[in-house]
């Protein structure tokens, strides 16, 4: 079953109503990919999975499925705003944004180059996730036990192992707070969702 909340975004004239051209789902994609994270800007909304498919509509609207990273996330609003107002300026006449809970996002959605950039903005990325539900649960209570995560996470900074958890939240709620034991550097770790 999918849970879903579609809204339509106001039409607007733009350069392609005027030439009557639609851009390619290819450049639309293109376009996308420059709309940054608002939370984390050195990451596009493409890079971080959350736009799922783009197509256009019978009725000829452009029509962008998001999904959240979680249903509670503050940055939902600016992100679909971000979208909105990025294809309107390319040109686009009328944009359909559809956001969809289910499946839920999951940081198995994170490009590699999402990755990269993540460590070199000094967030360590997250690791794999749990092959099954069952698995992902029994692990995040079993972290709830642990002091720190000691060994299980390399610095950004230095790639040292010889890390602490300082606290399970962190400047955001999808990320928590380390600290490199030999470089001495606090950083955020993104966290396995």
């Amino acid at each position: 079953m999918t849970s879903e909340l579609v809204m339509m975004i106001e039409p607007m004239r733009g350069p392609a109503a005027r030439t009557g051209v639609r851009p390619s789902p290819e450049q639309v994609w293109a376009w996308l990919a420059e709309v940054p994270d608002p939370e984390i800007p050195v990451v596009s909304v493409v890079d971080l999975g959350i736009v799922r498919d783009v197509a256009w509509t019978d009725a000829g609207a452009l029509m962008v499925t998001v999904t959240p990273t979680y249903s509670g996330c503050p940055a939902t609003d600016v992100i679909g705003h971000d979208i909105r107002a990025k294809l309107l300026r390319e040109g686009v006449e009328q944009v359909v944004l559809r956001v969809q809970l289910s499946p839920a996002w999951t940081t198995d959605w994170l490009s590699e180059a999402a990755r990269v950039k993540l460590r070199e903005y000094g967030i360590a990325p997250p690791g794999q996730r749990a092959a099954s539900a069952a698995d992902g649960l029994a692990e995040s209570l079993m972290g709830l036990g642990k002091a720190h995560g000691a060994g299980e996470l390399s610095c950004p900074r230095c790639g040292s192992m010889h890390t602490e958890m300082i606290s399970r939240f962190g400047s955001t709620p999808c990320k928590s707070l380390h600290r490199c034991m030999d470089c001495r550097e606090p950083f955020d770790h993104f966290k396995c969702h």
